[in-house]
C-alpha cells in the first residue's frame, strides 16, 4: 500500500478520503488543528503548522510521496528534503514560479501565455513621486495610475483575501496602507464577459488530461456558483485546453493543477491565476465526472495511469455552502432541504465553526440538460432556502 502524505488538512484534503480508500492508498496528514476536516480521514496526523518543515522532515520518514492541500507551505525549508531524495508531487521546481503571484505572471509571461497586463509595486514610498511602469510602454507617477486596477497580494491570498478593486487614488492609498505599504501586484483590471475555470492534471509520464471548462460567478473575489460545462464556443475551449497543456508540461507538473481565466467580450482569453492543487472549481467533479479531480490528483502522485476526467451527465451545477453569520451551527435544517432537491449531493466539511464567508460545504446538482435558464434557477433555489432566515 502507498502511503501519500498531504501538507494541509483542509476540506480538500478531505475529499480525497472516499477515492484513498478505493485506490488502496493509505494517507498521512500534516495539519494544525484536531478539528481539521481530513484528521477523521487520515490513517495518521502529525499535527503542526502547514510551514513547519521540522514535521515534514518527521512526515517524509513514514511516507513514499508527500503532495500538497495547499500553496502557503515555506518551500526554501522543503528544498533540502527534495535533494536529499524525498519525493515531492508536484515536485517543488514546478511550485517555483507559481506561489508569488508576481513570478507566477512573469513565468506565464516567459511561456507565452496571455494574460493582463501586470507590474510590481514595491515597499514604501517617499514623499517623492514614484515612478511605476504603465500598462503600457511608458512610465508614470503613482498619482497618474489609470483606474480602476487590481491590487494583489503577492504571497497567501485565496477565497477573495488580497485582492483588491480599486477604483481611485483615495482607495489606492487606504489599500495599499492597510497592506503594510508592502511588495504588491498591480494589475490591469479585465471587464470580462464570463469567469471560466478549468481542471487539468499531469502524470508522472508527462499524461495530460483536462477536465470540461466551467464558468465561475465570484461574489467579493469568492467563488459562488460552478457551471459545468461552460456555455462557451468549441474554439474557445480548444484555447483553454492549450492553454493547461502548456503550462503544465512547461513546469513538469505532477498532480491537479486549477487554472482561472477570463473571458472577454471580443472573445479572448486571459490567464487569471493558477493553483498548484485540487480547486474549488473543479468540486462539481466528485458527482458529475467519470473521475473526480481528487482521485484524479491521488492517481498522478502516486504514479497510477489517469483517470477520465468526462462528464456523465449533461451539465451540472455546484454552488458554495459559505458562512453568513458568527456561530457554532450544523444547519442540519437547512442541509435537509437542500437534499429535497432531484439529484443533488450535499458535502458538508465538518467545521465547527461559521464566519460570513467561510466555506462551510458545497452542493451539486446534476441535470439532465444544458439549458443555461435551467442550472441558474437551480443555483437561485439552493442560495434561496440557504441564506433564508
Amino acid at each position: 500500500m502507498k502511503r501519500i502524505c498531504i501538507i494541509g488538512g483542509g476540506q480538500l484534503a478531505w475529499m480525497m478520503g472516499d477515492a484513498a480508500e478505493s485506490l488502496g492508498l493509505k494517507l498521512i496528514i500534516q495539519t494544525p488543528h484536531p478539528t481539521d476536516p481530513a484528521v477523521p480521514i487520515a490513517s495518521e496526523t502529525i499535527f503542526a503548522s502547514i510551514d513547519d518543515a521540522i514535521a515534514t522532515t518527521q512526515l517524509a520518514a513514514c511516507c513514499d510521496v508527500i503532495t500538497f492541500e495547499n500553496e502557503f507551505i515555506n518551500l526554501e525549508a522543503l528544498m533540502p528534503l527534495a535533494q536529499q531524495g524525498v519525493c515531492f508531487r508536484p515536485p517543488l521546481d514546478a511550485l517555483a514560479p507559481l506561489l508569488d503571484k508576481y513570478h507566477q505572471r512573469s513565468y506565464f509571461q516567459s511561456i507565452g501565455l496571455p494574460q493582463p497586463d501586470f507590474r510590481i509595486l514595491e515597499g514604501e514610498i517617499s514623499q517623492q513621486p514614484l515612478n511605476i511602469p504603465a500598462f503600457d510602454e511608458h512610465s508614470i507617477t503613482l498619482n497618474e495610475l489609470v483606474f480602476p486596477l487590481v491590487i494583489k497580494a503577492r504571497r497567501h491570498g485565496y477565497d477573495g483575501q488580497g485582492t483588491f478593486i480599486i477604483k481611485d487614488k483615495n482607495s489606492f492609498d487606504e489599500t495599499w496602507k492597510k497592506l503594510g505599504k508592502i511588495p504588491v501586484l498591480l494589475e490591469e483590471f479585465i471587464p470580462f464577459e464570463r469567469e471560466l475555470a478549468v481542471i487539468a492534471a499531469r502524470s508522472v509520464t508527462g499524461e495530460v488530461v483536462v477536465y470540461p471548462v466551467v464558468e465561475t460567478q465570484q461574489e467579493n473575489q469568492v467563488c459562488r456558483r460552478v457551471f459545468a460545462p461552460a456555455r462557451i464556443s468549441a474554439t474557445v475551449v480548444r484555447e483553454i485546453e492549450a492553454i493547461a497543456r502548456t503550462l503544465l508540461n512547461s513546469l513538469q507538473a505532477v498532480g491537479v493543477f486549477g487554472i482561472e481565466l477570463f473571458l472577454t467580450s471580443n472573445g479572448k482569453i486571459l490567464v487569471n491565476e493558477v493553483s498548484p492543487r485540487t480547486h474549488n472549481s473543479g468540486h462539481f467533479s466528485l458527482d458529475a465526472c467519470e473521475t473526480s479531480q481528487f482521485e484524479m490528483h491521488l492517481r498522478a502522485v502516486a504514479g497510477l495511469p489517469l483517470g477520465s476526467p468526462a462528464l456523465q451527465c449533461e451539465s451540472a451545477v455546484m454552488v458554495n455552502l459559505l458562512g453568513y453569520e458568527y456561530s457554532q451551527n450544523d444547519y442540519q435544517e437547512k442541509r435537509q432541504k437542500l437534499a429535497t432537491i432531484p439529484n443533488s449531493f450535499i458535502h458538508w466539511y465538518g467545521k465547527t465553526e461559521s464566519r460570513p464567508g467561510r466555506k462551510l460545504g458545497h452542493v451539486t446538482v446534476l441535470l439532465d440538460s444544458k439549458e443555461e435558464t435551467q442550472a441558474q434557477a437551480i443555483a437561485q433555489q439552493i442560495e434561496s432556502l440557504w441564506y433564508s432566515c
